[in-house]
């Protein structure tokens, strides 16, 4: 990747006069250098080194885009294009996105800043970029036909504006909309106040991402565009769990994350372990005296919400969409409700042509997170993710917030370890911790076919794929964690 020193130093000389239209050749030679990032990772906050200085944001699994200094103005080149955007380890999705990745980087500047934003087409159809929620000329808009000339191919535009007033907003094409944001095409953007606010606070973490979702076959790489409800990846800035980055931060830490919308649904955003204040939306800081805590915020379509609160609480805390279908991968919604249903008998027909018949979903659907189960290349499970006591069965919009008292300012890796306290385990039951993929232990059963020779305690036949009827788990008495 370009460093951002890099950047700056071929920036080259003072831009050529140029209009808000298409970019002559002249004015071509003088565009700032566009930076790319490949790398679905996390990316430390860029500190300004040029303009008025802020606090930096994190943008979950993304990056700040950096920009030169031309005359005072503020200037940014973004490249509309197609992007290969990892979504999870082993899955990978043809999108399009800006400058390498979707969603694009995100934006940052300063209250009554000019800004100067170069768009570079690399698409093959055209484009414009609307930037959702600031106040600007309406030339600016970036509505396709309304407000200006589509972007075509290889074409450059230019957007000059400046940056009102402070906030959270995001970009996305206003031209082929449904297609093009389905695709992935999307970012933030985050304006600084210029002074200290009455009613923005200081904090200690500032995290950021977008909320999208797609629609792909298993197996496949390229969305369906055309999908307008059934949507089967429920992404953080088109990442889905396994694959999302945790929120790190110090114990005591004051919090700030914003959270954009830009699905066609509603999202019910909720934090484990500690209430929040909704500090933002759209239309800027909310005043003090509307403020309450909470543990869910909605976050209905087109929105921003900033949620503020203080990470008090040590530990590793869920935080998802609390739509259940939304924290689970590639799921099918066709599928029956099999729960109580004896098979016994028919699998015994059907196993004489499919001798690897396997049933499923007849106790619920968690020994899915544990079977291993050939997928399609290129396919998320439908629920994974590793956790210090088994299968945290979870996809999606899921990630954990991670609280440690000792991580250090400014750190925002993954801290090593569970900061987990465990409860009080069963005082019946085996006095032993279960292993790290058996959450209740189960009853020994035989294989009905009478094929395998020793007893199993899984729930599926040792010798072949095929489920039997397990006796009921033994009960077990949980006494509730009583640490102080």
């Amino acid at each position: 990747m370009v460093s951002r020193r890099n950047f700056l130093g071929r920036a080259g000389a003072v831009t050529a006069a140029v209009s808000a239209a298409a970019v002559s050749k002249v004015a071509m030679a003088a565009l700032p250098e566009p930076v790319m990032q490949h790398s679905p990772d996390t990316l430390p906050p860029l500190v300004p080194e040029s303009g008025r200085p802020y606090k930096p944001v994190v943008t979950l699994n993304g990056w700040t885009l950096p920009w030169r200094m031309n005359n005072g103005v503020k200037e940014f080149h973004l490249v509309a294009e197609p992007v290969v955007r990892e979504m999870a380890p082993g899955f990978k999705a043809h999108l399009w996105g800006y400058n390498g990745q979707s969603p694009g980087p995100t934006i940052e500047v300063v209250e009554g800043d000019r800004v100067r934003v170069f768009v570079t087409n690399k698409l093959p159809e055209h484009t414009t970029i609307h930037w959702h929620g600031q106040r600007l000329p309406n030339g600016m808009d970036g509505v396709g036909g309304l407000t200006q000339p589509a972007i075509q191919p290889g074409k450059t535009f230019v957007y000059e504006f400046v940056a009102r007033r402070p906030g959270t907003f995001m970009y996305h094409p206003h031209a082929d909309e449904m297609v093009q944001m389905a695709m992935g095409m999307m970012g933030f953007w985050i304006t600084h106040p210029k002074q200290k606010h009455p009613l923005i606070d200081e904090v200690d973490r500032d995290f950021v991402f977008l909320l999208n979702a797609y629609d792909i076959d298993p197996g496949a790489y390229t969305p369906k565009v055309m999908t307008m409800l059934d949507f089967n990846l429920w992404s953080w800035n088109s990442r889905v769990f396994p694959g999302i980055d945790t929120l790190n931060v110090r114990k005591n830490d004051k919090v700030r994350i914003r959270i954009g919308n830009l699905t066609m649904t509603n999202h019910p955003i909720h934090l484990h372990g500690h209430e929040f204040a909704v500090t933002g939306t759209d239309g800027g800081p909310t005043p003090k005296g509307t403020r309450w805590l909470e543990v869910t915020t909605d976050v209905a379509v087109g929105q921003m919400r900033q949620i503020e609160f203080r990470a008090d609480e040590e530990g590793d805390w869920a935080f998802h969409c609390h739509k259940s279908h939304h924290t689970m991968n590639a799921m099918g919604h066709g599928v029956p409700t099999m729960i109580g249903v004896d098979h016994r008998e028919v699998v015994s027909k059907i196993t004489q042509l499919v001798p690897d018949y396997m049933v499923m979903g007849e106790r619920g659907m968690a020994d899915m997170a544990e079977m291993p189960m050939p997928l399609p290349d290129n396919t998320a499970p439908m629920m994974s993710g590793a956790g210090p006591f088994g299968s945290v069965e979870m996809g999606g919009m899921f990630t954990m917030l991670k609280v440690r008292k000792d991580q250090k300012p400014g750190d925002y890796k993954d801290p090593a370890g569970s900061g987990t306290r465990p409860g009080r385990w069963p005082t019946s039951g085996p006095a032993h911790w279960p292993s790290r993929h058996a959450s209740r232990p189960r009853a020994p059963v035989r294989c009905p076919r009478r094929t395998c020779r020793r007893p199993t305690s899984r729930s599926k036949c040792a010798s072949r794929r095929v489920a039997v009827a397990a006796t009921p788990a033994i009960e077990l008495d949980i006494k509730p964690d009583h640490h102080p």
